[in-house]
């Protein structure tokens, strides 16, 4: 499944994250299939910068985005809504799930 994600670049402590396309089954820093554009998380206000028509045409094609960069696409209004889920995490949920369940 390809996942439209951020990919960490930049000096330790300086990070800069460049959004691309990959498999979700790589590592972070593999190589991309597409980059899409960039995000800045150090300046005020962030700055996130994302080639609109190139992250609708993955959209059709059926990459799924990770939860931030979802966030981000809602906000430049490429996705209407973020689906929401639980708000444990997976490891708290089930946890939890095997105390009820003795």
């Amino acid at each position: 499944m390809l996942k439209i994600r951020l990919k960490r670049t930049g000096k330790k402590g300086e990070p800069h994250y460049r959004i691309v396309v990959m498999p979700s089954t790589l590592k972070r820093g593999s190589r991309a299939v597409a980059e899409l554009g960039y995000y800045n998380p150090r300046t005020k206000p962030s700055t996130f910068q994302i080639d609109l028509e190139a992250a609708k045409e993955w959209l059709a094609k059926g990459a799924q985005p990770t939860d931030t960069v979802a966030h981000y696409l809602v906000k430049n209004g490429i996705l209407k809504s973020v689906k929401k889920g639980s708000t444990l995490s997976k490891g708290r949920a089930k946890k939890k799930a095997d105390t009820s369940a003795a």
